[in-house]
């Protein structure tokens, strides 16, 4: 998956498939670690603060690494994948120029490769389906038999086999996957005894402790490396629960579902995805942090999927400029509710569109995306206080979750009348009602109301917040609006009132958001 800088890719840790043929290479011991050299001190400017502490650092990873190593398995899968040149839609023969010999060349080999062609005309060859392997790690939580890894390492297998340190195949069965946090959960069975690790607790985890990570890069087999805890509470765009824990520990292609253990010998991570420009390792991994894989991997061994708890709420994060139209002191924060779902929880509970949820169940939401994590780890069914900011004031509402949808659920809505377009003073906005004209030009949704914005004058306050012809606005300053002439007069009454911004609720295809906009300009002059 490619980031924004082209130079540099977000790679999940699975090696790709193997040639048919190749084989794993034997796991390898891991070399003695130096002892660490003794911190230099020296004197110390008079007013310089005193000297933290360090806690004891072992002079080697020795003998945590050999406690650790029974416990950390490889995993290999096959996948059958059938083989396309006989199949009717097999691709066409490549192009190549007139006269020149490849076009012969491909001529004669699409021709032999083809249903019909070549030798024993008229009948389709026999489709050889040929094995693909691909290789990434894991680690046992129970002596019974219960595996955790990646959901991408297993994802389309075929076939899942977990080897252990001693070099042991164990054909495994797939109890459960949850691809919304790339979680797997594998059992095998043996006569042989197994080692088990435990999680530990990852908010304990800080910015600069020693880890340790284990797992089978490249397909080298048991491979330990050392780092810290580089950063906390990563966003990595990979889901809606991203919350990752950054690590130098050197984590590459294969190291997949593998574990990343605090100096207690605890998982407090599972190693997933790097930041890499070539594939290697440049110090920049990440870690799904344990408190989330706990309660994943236990519905998953227990039922085998994930039940989660939901509000049914379209969320966005508070700006400093939101929180002043709002009056909420204390600059953004909290979860601003951009759609209350029909017949959702919130909705049920008395939470609308506008409010801004602050504590949830007794946790504070300092920003927008710690709500669905939050949220998603609460029992559903379960009922919860949430408190949010509503017309300058907190305010404290009971809510029973229900339990999260496979799908998301779209609001209904219905048309306005038509009329003419007018402009928004000082916005930079022109608008209109939602006709059968608007709905054409603009491809909305039959139940789709509001007004609807037809221009954009550049360099103006609506085009510095990226508002574009098409958008819909649906509420300013958190009331329906159903006409341009509404607008109008609300933003009217905000100049009025000397009020620096106006919040509108604004709906695109892609969904809906508020957008502060400065109210600047008097009435009747230009936008």
């Amino acid at each position: 998956m490619r980031l924004a800088h082209p130079a540099l890719a977000l790679m999940l840790l699975g090696l790709p498939a193997l040639a048919q043929g190749q084989t794993t290479p034997s796991p390898t011991s891991p070399a003695p670690v130096a002892p660490l050299p003794a911190p230099v001190t020296g004197a110390q400017p008079n007013n310089a603060p005193p000297a933290v502490p360090m806690r004891d650092v072992p002079p080697s990873f020795a003998p945590l690494a050999r406690q650790l190593l029974p416990a950390v398995v490889n995993i290999s899968t096959t996948q059958n994948v059938q083989a396309r040149a006989n199949r009717p839609d097999a691709p066409d023969m490549p192009q190549a120029p007139p006269g020149s010999p490849f076009e012969e060349f491909f001529r004669d080999f699409f021709n032999r490769n083809r249903p019909g062609q070549g030798p024993g005309q008229g009948q389709e060859q026999p489709q050889r389906p040929r094995r693909a392997q691909s290789l990434g790690s894991g680690f046992i939580i129970d002596t019974s038999g219960i595996v955790v890894t990646n959901n991408h390492v297993i994802d389309g297998a075929d076939e899942i086999n977990v080897i252990l340190q001693d070099n042991t195949t164990i054909r495994a069965e797939l109890l459960g996957t949850d691809p919304r946090t790339d979680l797997a959960v594998l059992r095998i069975k043996t006569d042989k005894p197994l080692h088990a690790v435990q999680f530990g607790d990852s908010d304990t985890a800080q910015v600069g402790d020693w880890v340790l990570a284990i797992g089978n890069p490249f397909g080298l087999g048991g491979t330990v490396t050392a780092g810290i805890v580089s950063a906390r509470g990563r966003d990595i765009r990979q889901g809606m629960y991203d919350d990752f824990i950054q690590t130098d520990a050197a984590i590459n292609r294969g190291n997949s579902g593998g574990p990343l253990f605090n100096l207690e010998g605890q998982v407090v991570g599972i190693n997933t995805a790097i930041y890499s420009p070539s594939g290697g390792s440049i110090g920049i991994g990440f870690s799904i942090p344990s408190n989330l894989a706990r309660n994943i991997t236990a519905q998953l061994r227990d039922g085998g999927k994930v039940r989660r708890g939901w509000l049914g709420v379209n969320i966005q994060g508070v700006t400093d400029e939101i929180a002043e139209s709002l009056g909420l002191q204390g600059g953004g924060r909290g979860a601003l509710v951009a759609r209350a779902q029909e017949d959702g929880p919130a909705a049920q509970s008395g939470i609308k569109n506008g409010d801004v949820i602050l504590r949830f169940n007794g946790q504070e939401v300092r920003e927008m995306r710690i709500l669905p994590r939050i949220v998603a780890e609460t029992p559903v069914g379960r009922q919860v206080p949430v408190v949010v900011w509503r017309d300058g004031k907190e305010q404290t509402l009971n809510v029973t979750l229900g339990e999260l949808p496979a799908e998301p659920q779209q609001a209904a809505a219905t048309p306005q009348p038509a009329n003419r377009p007018t402009e928004l003073s000082g916005l930079g906005l022109r608008v209109a009602p939602i006709s059968p004209e608007t709905r054409e030009r603009f491809s909305l949704k039959p139940e789709q109301r509001g007004v609807v914005i037809m221009e954009v004058a550049p360099d103006s306050p609506a085009a510095e917040r990226e508002l574009r012809p098409g958008d819909v606005i649906v509420e300013v300053q958190q009331e329906r609006v159903t006409s341009p002439q509404e607008v109008q007069a609300k933003l009217e009454q905000l100049r009025r009132q000397n009020r620096p911004s106006a919040l509108l609720l604004i709906e695109t295809a892609q969904g809906q958001r508020f957008v502060p906009l400065r109210l600047r300009g008097e009435r009747g002059s230009p936008g």
